[in-house]
């Protein structure tokens, strides 16, 4: 079958052609003329099977018949919303209506959060006939009244399980009471549920149930295999297989962004291309992510599930489950990434001890068995022992020279030991002052020496240290403490006579001069 024979316009099938798609996918076959009848549609297929072109190609049949060219925006109305769970997706349905109304003069935009919604609003209120957003966002802008909901005819939810898991269904219902009672509505997902049905029966109204597969089930094209290892190990495992495989864009997955962002470091530090990209980054940093991701220039990709949400990456050759989804529906998402549009793909899992549950409940939905794969003995330890210490043989270890490099750090430990020992062209302190003293045995002993003596000779007496002020003490106590170059010595001159019997009359002047002054004192007292 074509998709010429599922009763599309020539506007819609030339642009098909220019995609390079020419044959529908079994949900496309089984979509198409459901919706072109006017049924609502709740859909199901695995990721990657062509969901987006199964509603975008039909709603662009039916709304070719408002396509205008007038300016005004009173003539643009939003007449088809589509609501995805997360930014990429929304980015990617966008590009993909684009793509397919190239040649219908319908317009269309996208809304999501991380931006400025100023930004957003000129084209809502230029007017658009297809408007994809995020539910935040678009609540933000119906509070602002920026876009009106009042005209839309077609109402499409996509990824409706993930909707459920991210917590929107209150958004969704609060979007709902915006639209319309009388629309064509279509819910689409990967996945469904019991929770799934329940949102069905109030949104939809006689639904047509369209499922190209078993429910839940992963791809036929993609080989899964699980690997067991230690949560310490699973670094070192996953190296062990990105380089010893040679791949280039693995997507691997883990469950936090703080994870997500240290593996992504510690790959990069073990000589990998590897990023990451998760909620905590700004919209601009990760749509650059991913252009460098799908262009090849980044090795592995590691994000979480939210992120990866609505990545469309053609020939994905593998998807690495570095840690184990403890929601079974979300490693069908995972591995729904690679393996798309019928080609083939991989599918590694880490498992620890500790994930074997969440691997048995994975498999119970799937209702398949995950190939084991066992670790070689010692590839985890050599590799480890690798990337530490390099191995070199006993030539080269013999054949080794100090270099400048070794040459400095020996000169920096010296001084950091002594640190003017290297202006001193390599002599201590001690003897320096051996030698000081050798010519000048006036100053005070070497420190070796002075060590022998006793403490008592080496320190004022208490009655000592009392008659002295603190100000004094503390210099006189620093000053014991730090030797005196010896050029800054001064010997002590040695008393002559004459210099003591000039010292004994001054004391003698001083003397009598004092006991004149109190016996003033006393005979003005008895006057």
């Amino acid at each position: 079958m074509s998709f010429a024979e599922l009763g599309l316009c020539p506007e819609v099938l030339k642009a098909v052609d220019e995609a390079g798609y020419t044959t529908p996918t079994p949900i496309q076959q089984q979509a198409i003329p459901v919706v072109l009848a006017g049924h609502d549609v709740m859909g199901g297929a695995q990721t990657g099977t062509g969901k987006t072109a199964g509603f975008t190609l039909p709603l662009l049949q039916k709304l070719i018949a408002y396509a205008n060219t007038s300016p005004s925006p009173a003539r643009h109305p939003v007449r088809a919303l589509v609501l995805t769970p997360t930014r990429e997706l929304a980015i990617q349905v966008e590009a993909s209506v684009k793509t397919y109304a190239k040649y219908t003069g319908l317009r269309s935009t996208v809304v999501y959060g991380g931006v400025n919604i100023n930004q957003q609003t000129p084209a809502l209120k230029a007017g658009v006939e297809i408007l994809v957003a995020t539910p935040g966002r678009l609540l933000d802008h119906l509070e602002q009244k920026s876009v009106s909901l009042s005209q839309v005819a077609f109402f499409v939810l996509d990824e409706a399980d993930r909707m459920l898991d991210m917590g929107f269904i209150p958004d969704i219902r609060r979007i709902m009471k915006h639209l319309p009672k009388e629309r064509q509505s279509l819910l689409f997902s990967a996945t469904f549920s019991a929770d799934i049905k329940k949102l069905a029966e109030d949104m939809l109204k006689a639904p047509k149930l369209i499922e190209v597969a078993r429910r839940n089930a992963a791809a036929e094209t993609v080989k899964m295999s699980a690997y067991h290892c230690a949560s310490d190990q699973k670094r070192a495992l996953l190296e062990h297989i990105v380089k010893t495989r040679n791949l280039w864009q693995a997507l691997c997955f883990v469950r936090t962004r703080h994870g997500a962002s240290r593996l992504a470091r510690l790959l990069e530090k073990a000589g990998l291309a590897a990023e990451a990209i998760h909620g905590d980054k700004t919209q601009s940093a990760r749509i650059a992510t991913l252009e460098k991701f799908k262009e090849g220039k980044t090795q592995i990709l590691v994000a979480t599930d939210v992120a990866a949400r609505g990545l469309d990456i053609e020939e994905l050759p593998m998807v690495i489950n570095y840690e184990i989804p403890s929601v079974p529906e979300d490693y069908v998402h995972r591995i729904g990434r690679t393996g798309r549009a019928g080609a083939e793909g991989e599918a590694i899992s880490l498992v620890s001890p500790e994930e074997e549950k969440y691997l048995a409940e994975i498999e119970k939905l799937i209702r398949k068995k995950i190939e084991r794969v066992e670790v070689e003995a010692g590839v985890l330890e050599t590799h480890r022992r690798t990337a530490l210490h390099p191995a070199r043989s006993n030539d080269e270890r013999k054949t080794d020279k100090p270099t400048e490099r070794t040459a400095r750090k020996s000169v920096a430990r010296k001084s950091d030991e002594d640190p003017s020992s290297a202006r001193r062209g390599g002599r201590s302190r001690q003897d320096e002052r051996e030698e000081a003293y050798a010519k000048n045995p006036d100053q005070p002993l070497p420190k070796k020496t002075a060590a022998r003596t006793s403490v008592k000779s080496a320190a004022p007496t208490g009655s000592a240290l009392m008659r002295q002020p603190p100000a004094a003490l503390g210099r006189g106590l620093a000053s014991k403490q730090r030797p005196v170059p010896a050029l800054l010595m001064k010997r002590p001159k040695a008393e002559t006579g004459a210099d003591h019997h000039s010292a004994k009359e001054s004391s003698a002047g001083a003397a009598s001069a004092t006991a004149g002054r109190r016996r003033s004192t006393k005979k003005k007292k008895d006057e």
